[in-house]
């Protein structure tokens, strides 16, 4: 027996079955108009017993917004992005706003697609990571005509509104605690970096920290993939055995950062004794490794929570005109258990 073909709720169903009109239907739904409390009841109950969602496409057609906040990143199996996230999730909570996020895999083809179709449905405004984009998207942000937030970083000249950490910086600050401690034979690991924009920037400012104290980098490593505990025990393997002599591993990120650690534990070598070990992201899944590596925070949840922020306040009827726009967060250094030499604790 054929089934009769599917068809989307309308006001007339939720009208139908709480017997008020389709108009009152969509003053209560749209929260429009005066409508006595017990109409308003009435109306929910029914929408909510019939599963009826409002058409927001046909709703905004007024306002030619919908509310939705594109929010684009690279990755989703990089643990720095979820954080970012669950900031801007933390604002918008309560709110009309509704984060919808699409995935770039550090692509910029791909970012360019993305942008697009999230753009075609008029969001309310764009969080985007980077600040390195192609023409093509660059001028989709600028033309927008809704707020752009880049988020990350802020060594770069920004589109709209801005809110990071700067990698350079933070790169500088790594190498200044390292050289603090003494450690002259520097090796470096991390991610294959032509599109990895903001490690890229890191490590610039690490090695302009390092050669402002007459130290280069002796031995260094890339890959690419996923940042794995197992990826940062083989390079970590091959680059002592390729270079001995190295005190002092610096890593792009926490992960490989990890399994350098366990490697160097497993072989009995004494940390930082022998061979000091840093990081970066400060993540928190491995807050329960036998050492505590040296790492750096770069502020995630803050810079979710602020993004998110501009973009509520440009949707408000009354906007604070004060709200800050151009926002540099400070990271902080950790020096945990593998940086700090022990005759100086």
């Amino acid at each position: 027996m054929s089934q009769p073909p599917k068809r989307p709720l309308t006001l007339r169903d939720v009208s139908d079955a709480c017997g008020v009109s389709e108009m009152t239907v969509s003053r209560v739904l749209r929260k429009r108009g005066d409508v006595s409390e017990a109409t308003r009841r009435r109306v929910l109950v029914a929408a909510k017993e019939l599963g009826y969602v409002p058409n927001q496409i046909a709703g905004s057609l007024a306002s030619q917004r919908v509310n939705l906040v594109a929010v684009i990143i690279p990755s989703l199996s990089n643990m720095v992005f979820p954080e970012v996230l669950n900031g801007i999730n933390q604002v918008l909570e309560d709110t009309p706003l509704q984060p919808v996020v699409g995935v770039t895999d550090y692509m910029p083809e791909k970012e360019e697609r993305v942008l697009y179709e999230m753009l075609s449905w008029r969001p309310s405004g764009v969080i985007i990571a980077g600040l390195e984009h192609s023409d093509a998207t660059r001028a989709m942000l600028k033309n927008a005509g809704i707020p752009v937030v880049e988020i990350m970083d802020v060594d770069g000249r920004p589109i709209d509104a801005v809110v990071g950490i700067s990698h350079r910086r933070a790169g500088q600050e790594m190498a200044k605690a390292i050289l603090k401690e003494g450690y002259e034979h520097i090796g470096f690991m991390g991610t294959k970096m032509p599109l990895d924009h903001r490690a890229r920037k890191r490590f610039e400012g690490f090695t302009e920290g390092l050669a402002k104290g007459g130290i280069e980098i002796e031995d260094r490593a890339f890959y690419s993939g996923g940042s794995a505990l197992a990826k940062g025990r083989e390079m970590t393997q091959e680059m002592l055995e390729r270079s001995p002599e190295l005190d002092f591993l610096y890593y792009s990120n926490d992960m490989i950062g990890a399994g350098g650690l366990l490697y160097l534990l497993d072989q009995g070598i004494d940390i930082p004794g022998q061979i000091g070990l840093a990081g970066f992201n400060n993540v928190e899944l491995l807050q329960g490794l036998p050492r505590q590596l040296a790492t750096m925070d770069a502020c995630r949840t803050e810079i979710g929570q602020a993004a998110a922020r501009i973009i509520l306040n440009d949707t408000l009827d009354e906007p604070d005109p004060d709200l800050q726009t151009q926002i540099t967060l400070t990271p902080t250094l950790s020096l945990g258990d593998t940086l700090r030499r022990k005759r100086n604790r």
